[in-house]
């Protein structure tokens, strides 16, 4: 097995272009992945892995805004991968694409610090759509999406015991956002709920992600499940 390659990200003349990593064990999906995002403007491989260890090494040294992690790879497996890339280096987002659509997956991605899951049946456009989207910090799951799946996320037991967090330093209209955001609201959405701007909502957010040492929304849905602020029968 060769080990992880990378390569140096030039300068776009029509704004930043968003770093991508592939991990996969399969060659032919990266070098689809790696043609189909050659043809669009704004994102670039800058490096690729064949297993979970590569890409935990990839991403350490090379530091890409977005890794697309598939999640079963020789040794190390990608939701093994995730929670280290994760919890290792802050810059990095991690997008898991596999063909595995099972729950387990999905759970197991998401408590690792996914910021979003998809299957390699979808659209390309949609593929390269949430790799965006994942760049710019937001979660991947559509409000729709959110209700119905992190409600049954959040139903199921943590396999790994860990201390739950609390929201000490939180305001009470701060608390207000976090249970919309964990109710599947829109910014837009928050806005006509509270009675306040979509500029304001946004500061809120962005307020949570620091506060709560949250990646994206993805994380602040799933914070408001734990802490009890929403759960699954309301």
């Amino acid at each position: 097995m060769t080990g992880p390659t990378s390569s140096m990200n030039p300068v776009s003349p029509t704004g930043p272009v968003v770093r991508v990593a592939l991990a996969d064990d399969q060659p032919l999906v990266r070098a689809g992945l790696r043609v189909l995002m050659a043809d669009t403007p704004g994102l670039e491989v800058v490096g690729e892995a064949g297993t979970g260890a590569e890409a935990v090494q990839l991403a350490r040294d090379i530091r890409p805004d977005v890794v697309v992690m598939d999640i079963r790879m020789p040794g190390m497996d990608g939701i093994e991968a995730t929670r280290l890339i994760t919890a290792e280096v802050a810059a990095t987002r991690v997008l898991v694409l596999t063909t595995f659509d099972d729950d387990d997956y999905v759970y197991g991605a998401l408590r690792a610090g996914a910021s979003g899951f998809l299957v390699k049946d979808m659209a390309l456009e949609a593929i390269l759509d949430a790799i965006q989207v994942v760049a710019a910090g937001d979660g991947l799951i559509a409000p729709s999406v959110t209700r119905r799946l992190i409600a049954e996320f959040a139903a199921r037991p943590d396999p790994s015991p860990r201390a739950r967090r609390t929201l000490d330093g939180i305001t009470d209209r701060e608390c207000e956002v976090l249970t919309l955001i964990g109710r599947g609201f829109s910014n837009g959405e928050i806005a006509a709920e509270l009675v306040i701007t979509v500029a304001t909502v946004k500061a809120h957010v962005a307020r949570r992600f620091t506060k709560l040492d949250s990646r994206d929304r993805v994380q602040l849905v799933i914070i408001a499940y734990e802490v009890g602020l929403v759960s699954p029968s309301r």
